[in-house]
């Protein structure tokens, strides 16, 4: 006997389809998985038969054998083996039901239980596109399939349950998906906790509107560590596009929370500098994604940025000049998506207090000069803006009256998201940091006084090619805070000073 029914595997970003084909056929009783399995893969086979009997069903006594095609794609996880125990039943004369258009995906426990698996959404994308009609998942992932509309998606408990609804004993009525309310403010750190640091949180929220990345430089305790948490705050609302995208990874990274639909909001990571590179950007025999991607249209927050290892340091160039981080292995080439806000926050030296107005440093030239070189000229120049934060002065602290909130804030972070939202819909380009040069010109209209002073700049400043046209979407995002289409002279002062910072550490040496 033959049977053969549809599951799916995940190669990157995207899922393929997988027939999974049973033949049962006489001599000696043997149980083969062949269709390039991996070993969790192969493992499948002691978890089917210990379930297939606690389930109360015969395990046959035939010479067995499991194709997964397409044979030549590497198969990996424990996702197989409920559509392997259906095909088992099926091939058996155990079930007798059509299965055309149905598709399965699941780990199983000992005793039939139904287990999640990762990378469910991608899955539910691909089977919508090919035509098939019902999808059986876990529990824990059908609020995930969910979101694809057109897709009849079953959650599953046990393999009871789900032999009762082919059978037609008992239906599971399909998963809808779940809406989550954005959590109650009070639980978010908000910029109202602040005081003063008014420059600082300025260059933030430009950030958060135009999707920029940003260095804090300042000395121990000046708040870097706690604007930059901060930032998750203000971030702008995701569309429904983003939190597809960003849902995807983190369903294939196996970091979606469990009976959740979609991510709705923008991821906020912060690793530890003890990351290796394939932390960052992704990795693993069959690549799985990294930091980077997982902050992909959110933000990758690096405390201590000199302390990273050069390594780590100069994995994020490509990637964040490009948006997508790809990953070569023996299996194959695997791209990721890394659309990210950079928030980079350091010391100025070892000691912390290179250049502090009143406490003395204690560091030697020298080793200012090495600590400040840990951070490459190219990754600064990848920084939009630039900041320096200052120490708070006490009469900062001890003031009573409550900084502006975050809610505040972020109500004009989502007035210039809109604004930009409506200017790229027919373009590949999601916010005024992604603007492509072959856009630069006509996104960004200036003022004759404008142009006069970006060329002063350009010319007492020596910038670089990046720096001037990353001055200049910065100033498009001050004149979209500012409710500007043209971007005036003071939006281009403004943009500039972000670029000076380096000028007095760097160059300075």
């Amino acid at each position: 006997m033959v049977a053969n029914l549809f599951s799916f595997g995940l190669l990157g970003m995207d899922a393929f389809l997988v027939n999974v084909e049973a033949d049962l056929c006489s001599g000696l009783p043997c149980f083969e998985l062949v269709g390039l399995p991996d070993a969790s893969v192969k493992e499948a086979r002691d978890r089917v038969r210990s379930a297939l009997r606690n389930c109360g069903f015969s395990f046959p006594v035939s010479r067995i054998t499991i194709n997964l095609a397409p044979a030549d794609v590497k198969k990996g996880g424990s996702l197989y083996d409920l559509p392997i125990l259906i095909a088992l039943l099926s091939a058996s004369s155990q079930l007798d039901v059509p299965l055309k258009s149905s598709a399965f995906v699941g780990e199983l426990s000992l005793f039939g239980e139904i287990r999640p698996v990762n990378g469910v959404l991608p899955m539910a994308i691909k089977a919508n596109e090919l035509g098939i009609k019902d999808f059986y998942l876990p529990m824990e992932n059908a609020a995930e399939g969910a979101v694809v509309e057109g897709l009849n998606v079953y959650p599953l408990k046990t393999v009871g349950e789900l032999l009762d609804h082919l059978n037609d004993k008992k239906k599971i009525p399909p998963a809808k998906p779940v809406l989550l309310r954005d959590q109650e403010r009070s639980c978010l750190l908000d910029f109202s906790q602040v005081c003063g640091q008014y420059e600082a949180k300025r260059a933030l929220e430009i950030a958060a509107a135009g999707g920029h990345n940003i260095m804090l430089i300042g000395p121990p305790g000046s708040g870097k560590s706690m604007l930059a948490k901060r930032l998750a705050s203000i971030l702008p609302n995701m569309t429904f596009e983003e939190s597809i995208e960003t849902t995807k990874i983190h369903s294939i990274a196996g970091t979606l929370e469990r009976c959740v639909s979609l991510v709705h909001k923008r991821p906020f990571r912060a690793p530890h500098h003890t990351i290796s590179a394939a932390g960052l950007a992704g990795g693993g025999n069959i690549p799985h994604p990294g930091e980077i991607s997982l902050a992909h249209n959110g933000v990758l927050f690096l405390d201590e940025l000199p302390e990273f290892s050069r390594s780590s340091m100069e994995v994020l160039r490509q990637p964040i000049e490009d948006g997508i981080v790809t990953i070569s292995r023996v299996h194959g080439t695997f791209s990721y998506p890394c659309s990210i806000m950079l928030v980079a926050a350091m010391n100025p030296c070892t000691c912390g207090y290179y250049s502090h107005p009143t406490r003395p440093c204690t560091c030697s030239q020298k080793a200012v000069a090495n600590y400040l070189s840990r951070v490459s000229g190219p990754l600064l120049d990848r920084l939009d803006i630039h900041v320096e934060v200052p120490a708070v002065e006490f009469d900062e602290l001890s003031a009573r009256g409550a900084s502006e909130s975050s809610q505040d804030i972020k109500e004009r972070v989502n007035k210039a998201r809109g604004v930009q939202n409506l200017r790229y819909k027919d373009s590949p380009i999601s916010c005024n940091a992604r603007i492509t040069s072959d856009f630069m010109q006509k996104m960004c209209p200036l003022t004759d006084a404008a142009k006069k002073l970006l060329k002063q700049a350009f010319e007492k400043l020596d910038l670089s090619a990046r720096a001037y046209d990353r001055v200049l979407r910065v100033a498009r995002t001050i004149a979209d805070l500012d409710e500007r289409e043209v971007i005036e002279e003071d939006h281009v002062a403004e943009a500039v000073q972000y670029r000076s910072l380096d000028k007095k550490y760097w160059r300075a040496r």
